[in-house]
């Protein structure tokens, strides 16, 4: 019993010995409870984007009304469905023609075909090529002249709206990439096709409306969709970058921390920064491919008890107002 003890003992010392040894091997301890990370800068495309909301809507938005109150008798076409100028997308009846049909139907088909022959129904037509998007009439429905019996589309658009103080770093024909909250993995790119020149008030935010048109219309796509909309206002592809977290900002001035091969003391080394993203910053200049970028960070501790220490806690330095 003494042994397994003594086992267990001797097991828990060798876990907890590892486990200091690999967090003191990863980052290495500086003062003042720093922990000190090198890293290399790296090559890579960057990109400066203006990042805001938008709504999938269609640029015209067609209501098919009927040119007099009446039935609708058939409807040919189905939501989704592409249709062309021309196309017969239903077919209704007057009032009169409607109450005619329903009293030859009591006296037998041929009284039906007759008058269908002799008053002629009412074909409502599609004026331009588009989508149909919205065909919830039923036959039999009664409508009237303020009723749309289908709505078409020529084709969805992103109607992004952006912040007064953004709105001059927007341009024609500028390249975006929308991605929709329902499928955030599907990015569509995008080029602004029209800027409203009158504003909005959006929860006390004056905004101005962007369209934009999709370079491609996945089968998903529907009207009402909300997006993310990213402008990008600069893009480069073989930038020299850093980690966000490694830039020192003084006042004005930019610096990092390089490596000092020749002493223990880092050199202080100021930069002028480009682009940058939500993790990377372009350096333009003050720092070499070869340089190595010093990186300090402040420790975390694992919390405990007022009575207990924790073993594990990274050391700290004592303040003059801890308990000794």
């Amino acid at each position: 019993m003494r042994n397994k003890k003594i086992k267990l003992v001797f097991g828990i010392f060798i876990i907890a010995a590892a486990a200091f040894f690999i967090l003191h091997k990863i980052k290495t301890p500086g003062t003042n409870g720093e922990l000190i990370k090198e890293i290399k800068p790296f090559r890579g495309a960057i990109e400066s984007i203006i990042s805001t909301t938008g709504l999938i809507l269609p640029k015209n938005r067609l209501e098919i009304k009927p040119p007099v109150n009446g039935r609708v008798e058939e409807i040919y076409v189905k939501e989704g469905e592409k249709v062309k100028v021309g196309t017969v997308l239903a077919q209704m009846s007057s009032t009169e023609r409607a109450v005619l049909l329903d009293a030859a139907r009591g006296k037998g088909e041929g009284s039906v075909d007759y008058w269908k022959t002799v008053y002629k129904g009412i074909p409502l037509v599609s004026p331009i090529d588009g989508e149909v998007i919205v065909a919830t009439t039923q036959p039999g429905q009664t409508v009237t002249t303020t009723d749309a019996v289908i709505v078409l589309s020529d084709r969805l658009i992103v109607r992004a709206q952006v912040d007064e103080t953004d709105i001059g770093k927007i341009n024609l024909g500028q390249d975006a990439l929308i991605i929709l909250d329902a499928y955030p993995d599907i990015k569509i790119k995008a080029k602004v096709d029209h800027i409203y020149y009158e504003s909005k008030i959006v929860n006390n935010v004056t905004i101005y409306e962007v369209d934009l048109i999709p370079e491609s219309m996945p089968s998903m796509l529907r009207s009402g969709m909300n997006t993310t909309v990213n402008f990008i206002e600069k893009s480069k592809d073989d930038a020299l970058l850093v980690p966000s977290e490694a830039l020192i900002k003084e006042k004005t001035q930019v610096y990092l921390l390089l490596k000092n091969v020749n002493s223990k003391e880092y050199l202080k080394q100021e930069v002028q920064i480009g682009m940058s993203d939500d993790k990377n910053v372009e350096i333009i200049s003050g720092l070499s491919p070869d340089d190595s970028i010093i990186i300090r960070s402040k420790k975390y501790a694992i919390p405990t008890s007022i009575t207990g220490s924790n073993p594990f806690m990274p050391w700290r330095s004592r303040r003059p107002t801890d308990k000794k």
